[in-house]
């Protein structure tokens, strides 16, 4: 089997620059797909944190002059992966990925145009002795990459453009295509044009060769106008060229019986030992220290799209049943607030943290009873498939890959021993609230409960999987291009 190059490109990847799920995909399928014969190269915006990061650091190609200012093409490694930063420090060398102070630069248009242009480049053979057969380009920041692909010299690669949350679509003013080096025929319906403007996802929906999104329901949801949002009509036109991959997690991280950021190491045969994390969480969150009470966990982007609004709503009578909840999450400020002020009133029921802490949030997984999910739509979500891994039963809205990767613990799946979860619907406040006291009534089962756990612990939510499908995908592109 022969190997296949592929280029990935993205604006975030983990550790070295990141703000979400994105750049955990980024930096663990690449090693997932070496299994499956395929090296790949990231390229990411030369950020300081990824700067900082570069060894073995080599030029791989001087653009001199890129959208105002010099960049150059640095290949390097930064942990298990092989990099090309983008240094352009006219672009880049800024505390803030996308903006600072809840603002976005005022620039975002030509600085992932950059990416995009500098990715197009090196899929036209501008690198020396190392060419991809697939540029594989990841939401809006990455869009343009197909449309300059296709707009530049053949022979092209095979590209195939990643959604991993439709709501955020890049759109720019049309007054800047001919800055963005685009040509004037772009700018029309089956271009880059996009309810007149410049639509960076638009443009890489409509010139790649595939369009995956990371789950199979998700991939159903976005031909509707109810999920859509706008692009329902060109992906409903594009179906034949749309799928559906379900993310994985790095399970060499995310492991509760190797985790360093747990006070008690667990695996399923040990499970008792969860206890002490239990614990532990209530004691940093100063909740009421109960063995036996019912803690749920949150960790999330505070915001509309992830129904944390509905949680609040939900919060006084779920409290009043006795339920605990552990939060850790930043975003909408009305949000922050509201949840702060409600741990003031629910004080020893509710711990609030606001923000983003990496060691909180292992806690939450590994000391949480049950894990709140109430999402109004998600592409795939990763903190559910975290917590089957760490014994904290998902409870999550039957949208997106939250349907797809928890199976309801109603009366047949009870029966057939594989329910991993509850799921509810529709994403209601009400609807949430039944769904968290029909999984207390679980929880107070204990030997009902455990099976829960051991069945969510024992389900693979690694790479291998995805990474076989994205490799499969890959070959098939490629054998039609040959053909």
């Amino acid at each position: 089997m022969t190997q296949i190059r592929a280029l990935f490109v993205a604006s975030e990847v983990a550790p070295f620059a990141k703000t979400g799920g994105l750049a955990d995909v980024v930096a663990a399928l690449p090693a997932a797909l070496a299994a499956e014969d395929v090296a790949c190269r990231v390229m990411v915006p030369g950020y300081p944190g990824v700067m900082a990061a570069l060894r073995d650091a080599k030029l791989a190609h001087d653009f001199n002059e890129l959208f105002g200012g010099a960049a150059r093409l640095i290949a390097a490694k930064a942990g298990p992966l092989e990099l090309l930063a983008l240094d352009a420090p006219h672009l880049y060398a800024r505390s803030g990925i996308y903006g600072e102070g809840g603002a976005d630069y005022p620039d975002n248009a030509f600085r992932f145009a950059a990416l995009a242009y500098a990715a197009s480049a090196v899929g036209q053979g501008t690198l020396e002795n190392w060419r991809p057969d697939v540029v594989h380009a990841h939401d809006w920041q990455a869009g343009l990459t197909p449309a300059y692909l296709h707009y530049g010299v053949a022979p092209r690669p095979v590209t195939v453009m990643t959604l991993h949350n439709i709501a955020f679509q890049g759109k720019f003013p049309k007054d800047l295509l001919a800055a963005l080096s685009l040509p004037d025929e772009s700018f029309a319906i089956d271009g880059v044009e996009y309810y007149g403007d410049i639509g960076y996802l638009k443009a890489g929906l409509q010139f790649c060769d595939h369009i995956t999104t990371v789950s199979p329901s998700y991939a159903e949801e976005i031909t509707t106008a109810e999920f859509g949002m706008g692009l329902e009509g060109l992906l409903r036109a594009r179906a034949h060229h749309l799928s559906g991959i379900l993310n994985g997690v790095e399970t060499r991280v995310w492991d509760p019986a190797s985790d360093p950021r747990i006070p008690a190491r667990y695996d399923a045969k040990t499970l008792a030992t969860r206890a002490k994390n239990k614990s532990a969480l209530q004691q940093r969150l100063r909740l009421v220290e109960d063995e036996n009470g019912f803690l749920i966990g949150v960790v999330s982007r505070l915001s509309w799209q992830k129904g944390l609004d509905l949680l609040l709503e939900a919060l006084p009578a779920l409290v009043e049943e006795g339920a605990q909840f552990a939060l850790l999450g930043a975003g909408d400020k009305a949000l922050e607030e509201s949840f702060t002020l409600a741990a003031k009133v629910s004080s020893g029921s509710l711990g609030v943290a606001i923000g983003y802490d990496e060691d909180l949030a292992h806690l939450i997984q590994a000391g949480a009873d049950a894990f709140a999910v109430p999402s109004r739509f998600e592409p795939c979500g990763l903190t559910q498939l975290y917590a089957l891994r760490y014994g904290a039963v998902p409870v999550v809205s039957r949208v997106g890959g939250l349907a797809d990767t928890i199976i309801d613990a109603n009366e047949m799946a009870l029966q057939a021993g594989v329910a991993t979860g509850v799921q509810f619907s529709p994403a209601t406040s009400d609807a949430l609230r039944l769904a968290l006291l029909r999984a207390k009534r679980l929880y107070d089962d204990k030997p009902l409960w455990r099976r829960l756990q051991m069945n969510g612990m024992k389900t693979d939510v690694s790479w291998k999987r995805p990474a076989r499908r994205y490799a499969d995908l890959y070959r098939k592109l490629l054998s039609s291009r040959a053909g």
